[in-house]
């Protein structure tokens, strides 16, 4: 993989999570209550805070432990069944210090990994698949969580400039 697209997908994803994701997830939770975080439609959907710890798990996962080496544990089923209101607040915070681990994680990454295969909970992925899952998940769950907020606020929610 030549050098300059190797840190142009890196630089990419950083900038996803970081300055596009981030603020729109900021923007959410700043419209809604602790209680409008935990409602869920119907028993078998998941909250916004639900998708909150789910990214903070996954998102480490993939580009902390995956991509960047390191070892954290995770319990991904409680990720959805965690029923305690967890203040806005407080998820707020840990996605971004997760989201900032994993900046700091892919700003030491050195290009010339991104095809290197490494073990994953599941599978023998590459680098760059890793972060390229990570990026897209984060992405799907920004919009699951885009349109709660909209259910809980009459569509009051803004969430581009």
């Amino acid at each position: 993989m030549k050098s300059d697209h190797a840190k142009e997908f890196i630089a990419q994803s950083r900038a996803f999570l970081s300055e596009d994701y981030l603020p729109k997830l900021e923007r959410c939770l700043d419209a809604l209550t602790d209680e409008d975080v935990w409602w869920r439609p119907d028993e078998g959907s998941n909250s916004i805070g639900n998708l909150l710890l789910h990214l903070e798990g996954s998102t480490r996962q993939w580009i902390a432990d995956v991509a960047g080496g390191g070892s954290h544990p995770r319990n991904r089923q409680q990720e959805f069944d965690e029923r305690k209101q967890i203040p806005r607040s407080e998820l707020m915070g840990r996605v971004r210090d997760m989201l900032a681990e994993a900046d700091d994680v892919l700003a030491r990454l050195d290009p010339e990994v991104l095809l290197e295969r490494r073990k994953s909970r599941m599978d023998e992925v590459n680098v760059m698949w890793a972060i390229y899952h990570a990026v897209e998940h984060f992405s799907m769950h920004t919009g699951q969580i885009i349109m709660l907020a909209k259910m809980r606020t009459g569509g009051k929610v803004q969430v581009s400039d």
